[in-house]
């Protein structure tokens, strides 16, 4: 189990989840509590007690403009961090992030941020079950390229095990893959597909869009924030029989491996080896 105290990360992320819902309302942008949040808001009316995460998702079209607006939207200290704000970020999915905070997920990882929810972008999807396998594998190598161009070529040692990471981050640059991401994740219109994709859960991620609906008033930690309108269809196809609770050893947590509440990211002394700052944005 993580060795930070839960119930503070809980309330901090809460405040920004509340803040970005405050944002939305006010810019008449769509979003839907998703994933274990979404669990969570059914099955606990809020957090998974074990879980150290919040996620929301929105469509492609109010997600890009979240990001683009939301240097001036989004209340200090929190800001937008993408493949859409930033030349250094190493995920496909968004994060709103309390950047008076600071939070390093893995210890292999290069990357920096602070506490965040978790902002997944939400686009079309074929209809065709050869072009959803298409889609969702181009996504994962590209995804998975991102991870390899950020992570510690001698995680596992000096020997042949670091020789194909350091060929990825000799080969690719970090500007090529995110171009190559994104234009992944427009390969099909929102608009216009009768089908949408949550790429975590590859090609059974693929639903109907009706299922998303348009975002429905539920409960959370006391406060009402906006869930996926067809809630039991979606956690049933994500969760199977999503009320029953797992046992200890199925309850994930990430167990960051830094965390300061009182830190702002930007001024975080990075003393990690491998770590190189100046090669991060090429």
């Amino acid at each position: 189990m993580a060795s930070y105290d839960i119930e503070t990360l809980h309330g901090r992320i809460l405040q920004i989840l509340l803040s970005v819902d405050r944002v939305c309302r006010s810019h008449h942008l769509q979003y839907y509590c998703w994933a274990g949040t979404m669990l969570g808001a059914v099955r606990h009316k809020g957090f998974i007690p074990w879980d150290d995460d919040m996620d929301i998702c929105m469509p492609r079209p109010d997600y890009d403009r979240l990001m683009f607006h939301a240097h001036e939207w989004l209340p200090e200290p929190l800001e937008a961090l993408s493949i859409e704000t930033d030349s250094s970020y190493p995920g496909g999915f968004g994060k709103i992030v309390d950047s008076s905070t600071t939070l390093i997920e893995r210890e292999h990882s290069d990357y920096v941020g602070g506490i965040y929810i978790d902002v997944f972008p939400i686009d079309g999807a074929p209809k065709s079950t050869f072009a959803r396998c298409i889609a969702v594998a181009r996504y994962k190598a590209l995804d998975k390229l991102l991870y390899f161009l950020h992570r510690d070529p001698y995680k596992h040692g000096r020997g042949p095990s670091a020789w194909f990471v350091l060929l990825i981050q000799r080969l690719f640059t970090h500007a090529w893959a995110r171009r190559q991401l994104r234009a992944a994740y427009l390969a099909y219109d929102y608009s216009e597909s009768e089908f949408v994709i949550d790429y975590d859960d590859g090609v059974k991620g693929v639903i109907p869009k009706r299922i998303l609906g348009r975002p429905t008033p539920v409960s959370f930690e006391g406060h009402e924030v906006m869930g996926v309108e067809c809630a039991d269809e979606y956690l049933r196809n994500k969760y199977g029989d999503y009320m029953i609770i797992p046992p200890h050893d199925n309850q994930r947590q990430h167990n960051f491996f830094y965390l300061d509440y009182k830190l702002p990211y930007k001024q975080y002394k990075d003393k990690r080896s491998f770590v190189n700052r100046d090669s991060v944005s090429q």
